[in-house]
């Protein structure tokens, strides 16, 4: 029988870097092409930014806020295939400032998923069991299509075009419930967010 190694490092990587702004840097060493890529910086206070190559490079998500979706064309403007390239905004690539960014490896800009009764695009790694979706709401409960062929454990969930709170749970929480990853609040029940269902394997 083969077996096939995998190593975190394949699917997840940290890099680290002194931002140069007014120039742009170019990073290397994340060892694959990342499709989420979350960014702090680590010298001064600074928003979380979070971009993902299913809504494209230059598309912004913060993590610590509940305004949508931003577009930072000085933020990352290349997904390379060792990395990633930063422009000269501050958030990114500030001068002299310190850096950090977590990169996740998904499967690309994403495909088509027609599990749900919505539609959905996704990115997947069945091996490491990351997913990203991008779906449009329809204002009732409705399936999302997630791609992972196994029920997710976890997930992370923000309207993207409006302003509101990032919406977390897991199997451990339960599916009844939901902590806002933007604030500091204890988790509370909901059955507005999830359905109180759990996910299944496909949606």
């Amino acid at each position: 029988m083969a077996y096939i190694s995998f190593q975190p490092s394949d699917f997840f990587s940290t890099l680290l870097w002194t931002g140069n702004s007014p120039s742009t840097q170019a990073l290397t060493g994340a060892g694959f092409q990342p499709d989420f890529v979350w960014v702090k910086k680590r010298s001064s206070a600074a928003a979380h930014c979070l971009t993902d190559s299913v809504r494209g490079v230059t598309k912004t998500l913060f993590s610590n806020d509940t305004i949508a979706e931003a577009t930072r064309t000085g933020g990352l403007t290349v997904f390379g295939s060792d990395g990633y390239t930063v422009g000269a905004d501050g958030d990114f690539n500030g001068g002299s400032a310190t850096f950090v960014g977590w990169n996740w490896k998904a499967g690309g800009a994403g495909s088509a998923n027609t599990d749900g009764d919505i539609d959905s695009t996704v990115s997947v790694n069945t091996t490491a069991g990351f997913s990203i979706v991008k779906y449009t709401g329809t204002g009732s409960a409705q399936t999302v299509g997630h791609g992972l062929g196994v029920a997710p454990n976890m997930i992370i969930l923000k309207e993207s075009t409006s302003t509101s709170q990032w919406q977390v749970t897991n199997d451990y929480l339960g599916w009844t419930k939901r902590l806002n990853l933007d604030d500091n609040s204890t988790a509370d029940t909901t059955s507005t967010i999830w359905n109180d269902t759990a996910p299944t394997s496909s949606v």
